[in-house]
């Protein structure tokens, strides 16, 4: 299956300049700052923007960061849409330039039956060779991947599951739904990585670590040495920290603290823009009071 996913893997930021335009530069700051910190990306995803781009820019930013990544850690794409066609031509293209492996949500907007969901990945399945993951984010799809669904979804050759519910009894669910040896069960959050990588899960896909990564790897590395006192411990800073991102729309005021800290993140793409600076100011007192260096 190629590189091992596990670990902290960030929903990689995209930059943007201020007219709303790719910004390379900036994207290359932001990869290379992290691509030491962490075990892997997840591009052009929430964090990453995709919904906000078109596929030619979607797929400028997987060359980027695949070619600038160079082998070092896993890259997931997420290639994820509504139609099933630009879908599929992305994770071609993700393949062709060396990507470890992509993912999809549900197609979106329709509110797609079960039916039309395993289409659309019986079809994405059939076109690459590399790993494919399902991501459940049923907030944003209005479709929700249930445990019966995933085992459909196994059955037809996906495998893994990058889980954003933010409900760990749907991910337990689909984590006992599935029987496939080497199945790779991915929690979407931060805010669930005690309970989900004591569950099982290997890896976890958290938007934080964008910007503050230490205090996560920390997190999901004592859970993984079973140092329940430590975890518990950093479970509880990493979601304090979490609630502080949480001050403002977190896209735009995670790639502010990236910035404050000193990283070229360049800008969100509109309808974002950078939160206010009170609020931005309040964030990174909060940080500094736990710890995190400016």
């Amino acid at each position: 299956m190629g590189k091992r996913i596990t670990g902290v893997i960030p929903p990689l930021l995209t930059g943007f300049d201020e007219k709303g335009d790719y910004d390379a530069a900036a994207q290359k700051e932001i990869t290379e700052y992290l691509v030491g910190k962490v075990q892997g990306f997840y591009i052009c995803g929430t964090y990453g923007s995709g919904p906000l781009m078109t596929g030619d820019e979607r797929k400028r930013v997987a060359e980027d960061v695949v070619a600038q990544v160079n082998g070092r850690i896993p890259v997931i794409v997420h290639v994820g849409g509504c139609s099933t066609r630009s879908v599929v031509d992305l994770a071609v293209h993700a393949e062709g330039i060396g990507a470890d492996a992509v993912a999809a949500v549900p197609p979106i907007y329709y509110g797609f039956g079960e039916d039309a969901v395993l289409r659309h990945f019986e079809a994405l399945r059939a076109a690459v060779s590399i790993p494919v993951f399902v991501y459940n984010n049923p907030k944003t799809t209005g479709v929700s991947v249930t445990g019966s669904m995933l085992a459909k979804l196994v059955g037809i050759g996906i495998d893994g599951i990058k889980d954003s519910s933010f409900n760990i009894i749907v991910f337990w669910d689909q984590m006992w739904a599935v029987q496939k040896p080497g199945f790779i069960p991915v929690i979407g959050t931060e805010a669930l990585i005690l309970p989900a990588v004591s569950m099982g899960a290997h890896a976890a896909v958290c938007g934080l670590a964008n910007a503050i990564p230490e205090p996560v790897v920390e997190l999901f590395q004592a859970v993984v040495a079973k140092d329940l006192e430590e975890a518990v411990v950093l479970q509880e800073k990493v979601s304090k920290m979490r609630d502080t991102m949480h001050l403002g729309p977190t896209l735009p005021m995670i790639q502010a603290v990236l910035k404050a800290r000193g990283v070229n993140a360049g800008f969100p793409r509109l309808p974002f823009v950078l939160p206010e600076e009170n609020l931005l100011n309040k964030a990174v007192a909060e940080f500094t009071a736990m710890g995190v260096t400016f």
